[in-house]
């Protein structure tokens, strides 16, 4: 009697165990779930306090009424310094900056605009105020990965400090807006909610640390929203502060991707690196020696695989800095060392930044996008 009993209950326990260990998953799952609706709460309200609303005042229309604009931004030290996207800015004759006051009550503050660039579409305002303002922690888009949270703070249709959350949807977008203003950025796009007025407002991971800029939105899509990466931020910003624009290095040369068609249209037999499509007469790129056809593969000893990647590490560098070019021509190993000068006055002040026509697909490593498609839907656009 006692062995059936034992045998019974070793089989009710064999029966009962993967239903336990189901219950114990769904627990943890749920606390998962739980822990992580906690944070993004944790991150959006701590936030707050540093994420504002600008409005501008545009030029008058057809009609001779003025036009309004909203737009957002985000406080990066407590002295006020604000960053936020350049196109809402830009165009205005006039704007203001609503903060929240101490106690929590909207607040105008007066505000210049310090600096712009139209190309990585960042800029720079400061608010004058004898109080130290909350502000925002830049991180970078490197600490965040398809499909991890975000939050994104903003005033879409001038609802201020509107709160979404949702994921980061893909990395390394480009050219997604027809003719963009923004030609270094591999756009991060995200499924959390961003409208008219988002635009130059944070977007947030986990640790609380800014991780993009919102900008553009999808305006056919549902979930589609783009954001610039901070890191671009990051590297102009000094720049905008200390001489109201970014000082770029110019080589003179176009590049294309060397994807395999254009290995095959060139008789590549590698994809590694990127191929010279045009080189521009006088440039330092030709007086260097570099030659259409040419592989680029690393710079400065960093391999380069896409051009969009070697026009922002030549604009990076500054006029006068030296970089050394490592290339392939007709299979043979060569060292170039070259020294940007200042980009042209008329392609830096371009928001398009246009070269010539070249190669197909060709985008160039001077800071300037090529004149080839860039299959971008018609319907994404920058957003106030």
């Amino acid at each position: 009697m006692g062995r059936a009993l034992a045998a019974w209950v070793t089989a009710c326990a064999l029966v009962a165990a993967p239903a336990l260990a189901r219950s114990e998953g769904h627990e943890t799952k749920q606390r998962r779930v739980w822990a992580e609706r906690s944070a993004l709460a944790e991150v959006a309200r701590a936030a707050l306090p540093a994420v504002v609303s600008i409005t501008t005042r545009e030029h008058p229309d057809a009609s001779g009424e003025p036009q309004k604009g909203i737009g957002s931004g985000f406080i990066i030290s407590p002295d006020g310094y604000v960053l936020t996207a350049a196109h809402v800015v830009d165009d205005a004759e006039s704007f203001t900056v609503t903060v929240l006051d101490p106690r929590g009550y909207p607040e105008e503050l007066p505000a210049t605009l310090v600096g712009s660039d139209a190309q990585t579409d960042c800029a720079l305002l400061k608010l004058r105020t004898d109080r130290r303002l909350p502000s925002l922690v830049l991180g970078t888009a490197q600490d965040v990965d398809v499909a991890d949270w975000v939050v994104v703070i903003g005033s879409p249709y001038g609802l201020e400090r509107s709160v979404s959350v949702g994921v980061i949807s893909a990395k390394g977008r480009t050219d997604i807006i027809p003719g963009s203003r923004t030609s270094f950025v591999d756009f991060l796009q995200t499924d959390a909610a961003i409208n008219p007025g988002n635009s130059g407002g944070p977007v947030i991971g986990l640790d609380g640390r800014v991780v993009g800029i919102a900008n553009a939105v999808n305006t056919t899509g549902q979930g589609i929203g783009f954001a610039i990466p901070v890191d671009v931020a990051r590297a102009v910003v000094d720049d905008l502060r200390l001489h109201g624009q970014v000082r770029r290095g110019w080589l003179g040369l176009s590049v294309v991707d060397l994807t395999p068609d254009v290995a095959r249209t060139y008789g590549r037999q590698s994809y590694s690196g990127v191929m010279v499509a045009d080189v521009v007469a006088g440039s330092p790129a030709q007086r260097a020696g570099l030659k259409a056809g040419d592989i680029i593969l690393e710079v400065d000893r960093t391999p380069v695989q896409r051009a969009q990647a070697l026009r922002w590490m030549v604009a990076r560098t500054g006029p006068g800095g030296m970089v050394r070019v490592r290339v392939t021509r007709a299979g043979r190993p060569v060292l170039v060392a070259l020294t940007p000068v200042a980009m042209p006055a008329m392609m830096a002040e371009s928001p398009h930044g246009q070269l010539p026509p070249t190669g197909p697909g060709a985008a160039a490593a001077d800071g300037t996008p090529g004149t080839g498609g860039s299959g971008a839907a018609e319907t994404d656009q920058p957003v106030r």
